[in-house]
């Protein structure tokens, strides 16, 4: 296959398909119209001999030649965007770019309503995307540009990723009004005597709590998991189940439902939050815009 029979801007159709998961969310990052965006897709299927994106339901699923593609060919075209960006004047109010953020979803009602608000003035062209994070890609998905920015507590990630200390918080735990043990405050023989329904988006292991506990050689009982804070807190309200989670968190989901919240009882670190991006964009002036808009308002 000759690079020079190839038209390139089929790739841009291809990453745009396979990071927005449908043709007419494709079409609309970028600017062109569903048929368009077909007719690419159509054209690149022939010169690969692959589907490369398969129907399931709403969304376009990718091939497992697709999958393979991916990564090489977001990396390309970052690189060829940055090659081209490079010491060129970045205007907020005329820039069309949309930045992508992984983040948790409790971050989103707070982080989210107050960018759009700045943006909405100063930036009006430039979107934002908040995706779920993967600690397992997030230093994969920072290098190849699938993600600008991540945002989370502390990780194992190697110098090429940049990290900046936005703060730190304390855990709380919430239990009902009228919970029938606890009432105003909270001691940690109390707290151990519980039982206890941990927030956590992975299958098996413990919270950070658990790990503070430990280190005193002391246990709870978990007798619920859930991946949601709301969930918790809801569980929380109508059952005599303790829940331990962030005090920003806390006093999000809460405020419906007025359960307690009470300094919790263990020797237990600060929670750090961290936002993370590549060394590939560190000088990269939309980039720095966007990381500094970002900090403000976390």
């Amino acid at each position: 296959m000759q690079l020079s029979q190839i038209d390139l801007n089929l790739f841009t159709v291809f990453d745009a398909i396979y990071r927005e998961g449908g043709i007419t969310p494709a079409s609309k990052r970028l600017h062109l119209s569903q048929p368009a965006v077909s007719h690419a897709l159509a054209r690149l299927r022939e010169l690969l001999g692959d589907p490369l994106f398969e129907r399931h339901g709403n969304e376009m699923q990718p091939t497992p030649r697709a999958r393979e593609l991916a990564s090489t060919i977001n990396q390309l075209l970052s690189g060829l965007a940055k090659t081209l960006n490079d010491g060129l004047p970045f205007d907020p109010s005329t820039s069309q770019r949309t930045f992508t953020v992984a983040m948790r979803e409790a971050h989103e009602s707070t982080l989210l309503p107050a960018m759009i608000e700045v943006l909405s003035r100063d930036a009006p062209a430039i979107g934002i995307a908040a995706v779920r994070i993967d600690r397992r890609d997030v230093e994969d998905d920072l290098q190849s540009g699938a993600l600008d920015l991540a945002l989370d507590i502390a990780l194992p990630v190697s110098a090429d990723v940049r990290r900046r200390r936005i703060h730190a918080e304390p855990l709380v735990v919430l239990a009902r009004k009228q919970h029938p043990v606890v009432q105003g405050s909270l001691d940690l023989a109390t707290y151990l005597a519980m039982d206890h329904v941990l927030v956590t988006g992975r299958r098996h292991g413990r919270g950070v709590e658990d790990t503070a506990l430990q280190r005193g050689n002391a246990t709870r009982h978990i007798k619920v998991r859930c991946q949601q804070h709301a969930a918790a807190n809801e569980v929380v309200s109508r059952s005599d189940l303790l829940a331990t989670m962030p005090r920003s968190y806390a006093e999000q989901v809460n405020r419906v439902t007025g359960n307690q919240m009470l300094d919790f009882p263990g020797d237990a670190p600060q929670l750090e939050l961290f936002l993370y991006w590549h060394a590939n964009v560190e000088n990269d002036p939309a980039h720095t815009w966007f990381r500094e808009l970002a900090a403000r308002f976390i």
